[in-house]
């Protein structure tokens, strides 16, 4: 069984590029496009990695992070931000604080990704 990912963007270019490129990788892909989508997706369909954009519409990433963490420990979260400098740094940060396991600064490349992935 491959492992499933589900990624939560509320950019459908980065929804759609990220899915094809896991499942290039040999992952199962869900998308939803906020952190409640995300939510219901995950009650319905177990996942083991989420990886999640911080500034959402909708339920945001640290929000969603907080929640997954808080109802499902052992998933595992990775976060991902474009944002300026100050903001990338500060909010990554933050993510980590509530329970991100790894960070991803978009435009990541794909050792990145394999890295956050890497699930040990």
């Amino acid at each position: 069984m491959r492992p499933r990912i589900l990624v939560v963007d509320d950019n459908a270019d980065m929804r759609v590029s990220l899915s094809h490129l896991l499942g290039l990788l040999g992952y199962d892909v869900e998308t939803a496009a906020d952190g409640n989508q995300a939510l219901a997706s995950h009650r319905a369909r177990n996942v083991a990695v989420v990886i999640t954009d911080i500034f959402m519409a909708g339920k945001e990433g640290i929000e969603t992070i907080a929640a997954f963490k808080r109802e499902w420990p052992f998933v595992r979260v990775i976060a991902m931000s474009g944002g300026g400098e100050r903001a990338k740094m500060d909010y990554l940060k933050a993510a980590v604080h509530v329970g991100a396991d790894a960070t991803l600064h978009k435009p990541f490349s794909l050792e990145s990704l394999k890295a956050a992935l890497n699930l040990h």
